[in-house]
């Protein structure tokens, strides 16, 4: 089947809701804002009624090989009560990690077009077998379900 760039386009924002929709199986009480101009594609109100914003970066499996969990280019400076939730569609894996662990973990590009924006790689590869698997110096953010923002 022919990718079209349509198909292609739509591809984050499928995954956004993909994402949301197992949020609200697990029973979060899930806010979506209807622009996206801050960087967030999710509002949860925790149980203790403080609020945690949520920004949802997804990797296709139609990437490159090696790049399944490669997540580059992000704009991003220290924000409180924020979250990344990272989705490699094709390893079926997520890792979730705070603003401020983000930071510490991502790469901050220092020249070329991208300078100042981060970048985070949680795959690695084997090229003997083509085979890719999250690196394990990441396994601390890999999650199952959404405990955390319970």
């Amino acid at each position: 089947m022919n990718k079209t760039f349509r198909h292609n386009a739509g591809f984050g924002k499928r995954m956004e809701y993909f994402v949301i929709s197992r949020m609200l199986e697990q029973g979060l009480d899930v806010y979506i804002p209807l622009i996206d101009d801050n960087a967030i594609d999710a509002v949860i109100r925790k149980q203790n009624g403080t609020f945690v914003e949520v920004q949802i970066k997804a990797r296709s499996k139609d990437v490159t090989f090696g790049d399944a969990a490669l997540f580059a280019a992000i704009t991003h400076e220290h924000r409180d009560n924020y979250y990344f939730i990272f989705y490699s569609h094709r390893l079926d894996k997520m890792w979730i990690l705070s603003s401020e662990e983000f930071i510490t973990e991502a790469k901050q590009n220092k020249n070329g077009k991208n300078v100042g924006k981060r970048s985070i790689w949680f795959n690695g590869k084997n090229t003997r077998n083509q085979s890719e698997h999250p690196k394990p110096r990441f396994d601390k953010y890999l999650k199952e379900n959404f405990e955390m923002f319970r």
